[in-house]
């Protein structure tokens, strides 16, 4: 009997042991397969000696295919035709990236908890009920009904699946051992999928839910005067007084019931500054080389890998550098030989949520144009990683999908949902967004940037443009809804027929500007248009600061050179300290400072309003505004069980500046009548005691660069996989709005000319390894402020470029 019981000890010990080792548990790896020295993480250890020479033989290529890796790993592929240079930039683009690309499209679909178990149920809900896929499968109709764009994606999955195919365990990107899962083939779909979820990204979350409750609670007059559709301040992308050469179409007509809507009482969530960006071209008249030069930097949230993938793309007929998304074919910002685009967001108002009536709780109808009418059903799958799959029904109106039915706990997105509701968003339109690019890619002239906007739905960009031919223009373009004014400011009436989106606005009448007289084009968020534009786009934009300061430098720039732009792009002087810091400097009473405040005073006193890397005046300004905008609108917005928003800061600023007395300055919790200046006393006095007990007593450790903490963190969190601190300078409301961990994800500057000039950097590298020398590569450059020279290859044995590496593909 114990001989039996020791030969099941031997079997079972050895079984579980294995079984334990090599399964994921939590956030530990499977143990054994982890530490494998033939399949584990040894082996994305990357020598820092790059092959200089490989071919490969692939059967999908039509011919064969030369590609050059430059000093930063960057491919310049050289193909003789187009089904090739996509295949390759498949291929290429997975060789480095393909784990982000896998990850960044399955959160897309709602698909992570197949991978991290059921923690991520209520996320992949959320995508799902948000009509992700749904949007995503419309698009790839859109895109694969075009023989141009159909020909792009199937090029590009193929080249994506020859690279997964020709993957060993061992060559497994370093996360899927991390995680404890495998790729699988990419699909057409994935391409649509990223696409879609770079839509939700920049659809910047919702105000109508705040803006009813506020029109409940303080009525539409207090709505108009602290709400404007228009800022105080403005200095919009469009120059004043522009002329509209169109006839506008008829705007649809605003029900007499519209101010009558009420709403579900709902915790939201406030729009985010700082997600935007900035671009601008300056003619030739004001260059030293009499062509223009053009410069972007997209601000996104900033992540390892790179949000970015840097590519050159040579075809008949196509010669592009620039950067990639990676997981969709083209390159997205960039320039050829002939012309340079890049684009920044618009923020239009193209999300709407409709309150919806339904017949009984089984959802099956719902109440419009005075009859009921069918909800159509989505099935939603979602596989659970050990566990069960699970199936979540969504209904679909005429409008759209129903988010939620039911409130949802503890998980903060749906906060941000109005329970009951329908969401109306362009991103579920059918769609091609792809055939801008590609038309884009191979663009000669303003005619031909022209005929590439008119394929573009969402998310709506202002396309900057330049050409060699010294053309220069901005577009604010997008598929926009042809609304009444606020049509989506507050939540709508989904039974009535006459709230629905009734036509759009034609893409010829998009706001657009060519060659203006003051010899640039300029966005950064802010409004489109002066009040002229006939449509409605949206009631607000991004404040005006960002792009108030790149026109006061362009207009008195001239004789501008690639570096007097590069210089532009990491300017950090704040026009919000402009307007208000002399205003609320006299209304301190320094009497009543203690030693620390005194200090502090006299260093924001003397400030030169720069958010630089070592200021502390800039440290000091942001903690006392941000409290003096809580002290002034907190009491009134701030109400348990209905959730607001305050006033903007253009609004804060108005106020500030010229209605000192105004009734919102008073504390209504308070038993005093406080006065401007009691609320700026104490929100100077509250910030530096706040910095003081945060950071020390005050010195260095105050300084803008170590209060703001950039920082750069893994797509997935995986510690050790991000950066270090970053010091740097810049913030939200500066040309450089560089934040915690948003902010430029590509800076690019380039001259037109006979041969055009490329400059760029990205916060990152091109490999997605963080075992290889090119996964943040470029990091310290990008902190620094400073661009590479890009190397615009003519050929692929162009001799101007320093080549490491070459891959040849030969056709199978």
């Amino acid at each position: 009997m114990k001989n039996k019981v020791r030969a099941f000890i031997c079997i079972i010990v050895p079984l579980l042991l294995a079984y334990t080792f090599n399964t994921k548990f939590g956030n530990i790896p499977p143990i054994l397969k982890f530490l494998n020295p033939f399949t584990g993480f040894w082996q994305n250890a990357e020598s820092t000696t790059v092959k200089p020479n490989r071919n490969i033989i692939l059967k999908g290529t039509h011919q064969n295919v030369d590609i050059a890796f430059d000093d930063r790993m960057i491919p310049h592929i050289f193909a003789k035709n187009d089904h090739d240079v996509y295949y390759a930039q498949g291929y290429v683009t997975a060789m480095h990236r393909l784990w982000q690309m896998d990850f960044q499209t399955r959160f897309a679909a709602g698909r992570i908890s197949e991978v991290v178990g059921k923690k991520a149920i209520e996320l992949d809900k959320y995508q799902r009920r948000m009509g992700m896929v749904y949007g995503a499968e419309r698009s790839l109709q859109g895109m694969m009904a075009d023989p141009k764009s159909k020909e792009m994606i199937l090029a590009y999955t193929a080249g994506v699946n020859a690279y997964i195919h020709s993957l060993s365990k061992s060559q497994l990107p370093i996360e899927y051992k991390i995680l404890d899962f495998k790729p699988e083939d990419w699909t057409p779909i994935k391409c649509a999928l990223l696409l879609k979820q770079m839509s939700a990204v920049l659809a910047m979350g919702s105000d109508e839910f705040y803006m009813t409750n506020i029109r409940n609670k303080f009525g539409p007059e207090v709505v108009k005067d602290l709400f404007p559709d228009y800022p105080f301040k403005e200095d919009p992308i469009i120059p004043i007084g522009t002329k509209w050469n169109f006839d506008p179409l008829p705007i649809p007509e605003v029900p007499s019931s519209y101010n009558e809507v009420a709403t579900n009482i709902i915790k939201t969530k406030q729009k985010e500054e700082g997600i935007g960006s900035n671009n601008w071209a300056v003619s030739g008249s004001k260059t030293v080389s009499g062509l223009p030069i053009l410069a972007n930097d997209p601000h996104l949230d900033l992540s390892l890998p790179s949000i970015w993938y840097q590519i050159q793309l040579h075809a008949p007929g196509l010669n592009a550098y620039g950067v990639s998304l990676p997981g969709a074919p083209g390159i997205i910002i960039g320039f050829n030989k002939d012309i340079a685009w890049g684009v920044t967001n618009v923020a239009a108002d193209v999300l709407d949520f409709y309150q919806i009536k339904f017949k009984d709780n089984t959802h099956k109808s719902y109440w419009y144009n005075n009859q009921w009418k069918n909800t159509s059903t989505r099935l939603e799958t979602i596989v659970i990683r050990g566990d069960k799959t699970i199936k979540d029904t969504v209904f679909y109106t005429h409008h759209g999908p129903v988010v939620y039915l039911q409130k949802v706990k503890d998980f903060s997105k749906a906060k941000n949902i109005p329970i009951g509701n329908a969401l109306r968003w362009i991103a579920h339109e059918n769609s091609n967004e792809l055939k801008t690019f590609y038309l884009l890619n191979r663009g000669k002239n303003y005619n031909d940037y022209r005929d590439a906007l008119t394929y573009y739905t969402a998310p709506a960009q202002n396309f900057i443009f330049a050409s060699a031919e010294n053309d220069i223009a901005i577009t604010a373009n997008g598929k926009f809804p042809l609304k009444w004014k606020d049509q989506g400011k507050f939540i709508l009436d989904g039974t009535d027929p006459k709230y629905d989106w009734q036509g759009w606005i034609p893409a010829s009448q998009n706001p657009t500007v060519k060659n203006p007289p003051r010899g640039f084009v300029s966005s950064a968020n802010q409004s489109p248009t002066d009040k002229t534009y006939p449509y409605y786009i949206n009631w607000e934009f991004s404040p005006y600061e960002r792009g108030k300061r790149i026109n006061d430098r362009l207009t008195v720039m001239n004789k501008a050179t690639a570096d007097s732009m590069i210089n532009m792009q990491t300017d950090s002087y704040s026009i919000h300290a402009q307007n208000i810091l002399p205003a609320i400097l006299v209304m301190v009473d320094r009497s009543k400072l203690n030693a620390t405040q005194k200090e502090a005073f006299r260093i924001v006193s003397s400030w030169n309003k720069y958010y630089e890397a070592n200021s502390l005046g800039a440290s000091i300004f942001d903690f006392w505004t941000k409290r003096l905008q809580f002290d002034i609108w907190d009491d009134e917005f701030t109400v348990a069980g209905i959730p607001m928003r305050y006033p903007s800061r253009d609004r804060t600023v108005q106020l500030i500046l010229h209605e000192p007395n105004s009734k919102w300055i008073d504390n209504v919790n308070t038993p005093e009548k406080e006065t401007l200046a009691d609320l700026v006393n104490e929100a100077f006095k509250y910030s530096c005691d706040t910095l003081e007990r945060k950071y020390g007593p005050i010195g260095k450790s105050w300084e803008w660069a170590n209060v703001k903490h950039t920082t750069i963190q893994h797509l997935a969190k995986i510690p050790g996989f991000g950066s270090k601190v970053l010091l740097t300078g810049g913030g939200k409301m500066t040309i450089n709005a560089l934040n915690e961990g948003n902010g430029p994800s590509w800076r690019m500057v380039v001259e037109l000319g006979k041969m055009p000039k490329g400059h760029g950097v990205y916060p990152g590298g091109q490999s997605g390894n963080p075992g290889s020398p090119f996964y943040d590569n470029m990091i310290d450059k990008w902190a620094n402020g400073k661009l590479y020279n890009l190397f615009f290859m003519q050929s692929a044995s162009d001799t101007s470029a320093r080549i490491i590496s070459q891959l040849k593909i030969f056709k199978k």
